[in-house]
């Protein structure tokens, strides 16, 4: 058996590493001894030698063994030494070996030059394998138009290539005309319900119309065959996190993480509400399960960032949100995470570029807007923060989101507090228990002195959600107002909900405090009036006495 027989057994055994050692050396003699291999045999050598230290991940070292393989070609066809059929006559066609060098600088991210070896494909050899991955390459760095072409081609080969689909609708392109793209498997009744309302959901979805995404996902998930679908329900639960329903977000990305543990999809995000929501145990087992399934995707640093975030690590956060972004800079979530943390350790210029690059990427998300805005705030630069959150509400529209952040940067200045709280009213309109708008406007109304109104609005909160700044808030402004045994409910309610909580036991000890003053101050005056010498008070006197510890009371 000769040396490139051996070299193809251990190609097809998959034995990589043998094949890279043997394969350096016979390369060697070849070039030293030309009889030694045949120019077919060459070329397929060098590239057998580039797919296994592909398989090895040297991805560099196995770019530069496709392009030799390549110039060897060149050369012994401008010689015609040898036919360009006989030298790709094992299969591997230079249509394929520059689709794997695009592997490789991908692998890098070396994304312009394996767009480059792409697109020197001539246009009728371009597989839809080819088309796929222009069409990614095309939509990351902003051609919109050849990414929709790419697309577009893929699916006239695979009607059923549903990343591609997901491609287009994100583009921009409607619903209907990448439906008609399907048309060769939509016509199949087998499919055609759930299909078409799996489209019309993402459609839904990147049009920006979170209400009918999330009943078309719904349907799908509830009324049709693809009840308790993993990817489905993480789809449903982003599209409830994309909307601002953290709460509904929340359970259903963790049903989708129970039915397969396995899957990636949504984990970041619901790392992002266990957090939010201080679910530390939760969030410890999610990270653990997130890392036992691979190092490689950006998911499993993340979970392991808002773990370090949780438990004060913030050093070590910061960590694991760069490993994040290293492995996927086009990581959204990796980018939050980490502008998040660059904020907190007041990091602000850094923050900035981080939540920059987000909105960049993602400009429909509502946390970059945030993260700037209180950037800026914390820059003291008030009119960037007033900019950014105006825009915000003009780019995601007026939701209670948009429109409660715009407010609480209004409310920073003096001149401009009657139109923060009339954003603050329009959005409990959209939604009335939303609880940051409650939250800014009970402030309002505090410093304005209108007890009774935040009261009432605190009150009918509580009535449908309790949390323990709900309960805290009304416990304070009940103490306020001398209701001390209903105040005293509500602060053991918000005590019950976080023990920790400095805020509450504060209010409880004021509270106290001010209840043990008009209880020993009667018991002092009969003290005083029983060592005087000369006799009883009147009535009329205590009554006196009794108004002024009630009138000093309240002034304070």
């Amino acid at each position: 058996m000769c040396l490139f027989e051996q070299i193809k057994v251990l190609h097809e055994n998959g034995l990589h590493s043998n094949l890279v050692a043997l394969g350096s050396l016979v390369l060697t003699v070849s070039e030293n001894q030309p009889d030694v291999l045949s120019s077919p045999w060459r070329y397929q050598t060098m590239v057998y030698m580039g797919k296994a230290l592909q398989q090895q991940g040297e991805h560099r070292r196995a770019d530069a063994m496709y392009k030799k393989a390549l110039q060897f070609v060149k050369a012994v066809t401008k010689t015609k030494t040898c036919k360009t059929t006989d030298l790709f006559k094992e299969g591997v066609s230079e249509v394929d070996v520059k689709y794997a060098m695009a592997e490789c600088n991908m692998a890098v991210r070396q994304f312009t030059q394996a767009l480059n070896v792409l697109e020197s494909i001539p246009q009728r050899h371009r597989t839809s394998k080819v088309m796929m991955t222009l069409g990614r390459l095309y939509q990351q760095i902003g051609m919109e138009r050849p990414a929709i072409t790419a697309y577009k081609e893929v699916l006239r080969e695979c009607p059923l290539a549903l990343e591609a689909v997901q491609g287009l609708l994100s583009l921009g392109v409607r619903g209907a005309e990448v439906a008609s793209l399907m048309i060769n498997v939509s016509n199949n009744t087998m499919c055609t319900e759930w299909l078409s309302l799996w489209v019309k959901g993402h459609a839904h979805l990147h049009a920006r119309d979170y209400t009918s995404a999330i009943t078309s996902f719904r349907q799908l998930e509830e009324n049709s065959p693809l009840r308790h679908n993993a990817d489905i329900l993480a789809t449903l639960g982003e599209t409830h996190y994309l909307a601002g329903d953290t709460k509904n977000a929340l359970s259903t990305l963790e049903r989708a993480h129970t039915i397969d543990p396995l899957n990636l999809r949504g984990i970041d995000l619901l790392a992002c509400l266990y957090a939010s929501e201080k679910q530390q145990r939760e969030l410890e087992a999610l990270s653990m399960a997130a890392t036992s399934v691979t190092d490689s995707a950006p998911q499993p640093w993340i979970t392991i960032g808002y773990y370090c975030h949780l438990t004060k690590r913030p050093t070590k956060a910061i960590y694991f949100a760069h490993k994040a972004c290293s492995i996927n800079p086009r990581s959204v979530e990796g980018l939050l995470l980490k502008g998040t943390l660059l904020l907190e350790l007041k990091k602000l210029q850094e923050a900035v570029m981080h939540f920059r690059e987000a909105m960049q990427i993602a400009p429909h998300r509502f946390e970059p807007h945030k993260g700037l805005v209180d950037c800026y705030l914390a820059m003291h630069r008030s009119r960037e923060a007033v900019t950014i959150a105006s825009n915000a509400c003009k780019l995601l529209g007026q939701t209670p989101r948009a429109l409660t952040l715009y407010a609480s940067v209004l409310l920073k200045d003096t001149l401009t507090v009657s139109k923060g709280k009339s954003l603050l009213e329009k959005a409990l309109k959209e939604d009335p228990y939303y609880l940051p708008a409650v939250y800014l406007l009970c402030d309002i109304y505090e410093q304005d002195m209108r007890f009774d109104a935040a009261i009432e609005l605190l009150r009918k909160q509580v009535a449908v959600q309790s949390t323990c700044r709900l309960h805290q808030m009304l416990a304070d402004l009940l103490s306020r107002v001398h209701e001390e045994e209903k105040a005293a409910y509500h602060y053991s309610v918000a005590l019950n909900l976080d023990p920790g909580n400095s805020r509450v036991i504060e209010g409880m000890q004021k509270m106290e405090a001010a209840t043990d003053a008009i209880d020993t101050t009667p018991y002092d005056m009969e003290v005083e009036d029983i060592a005087d010498s000369e006799g009883e008070v009147e009535e009329s006197d205590l009554e006196a006495v009794w108004s002024d510890v009630d009138f000093s009371f309240s002034g304070q």
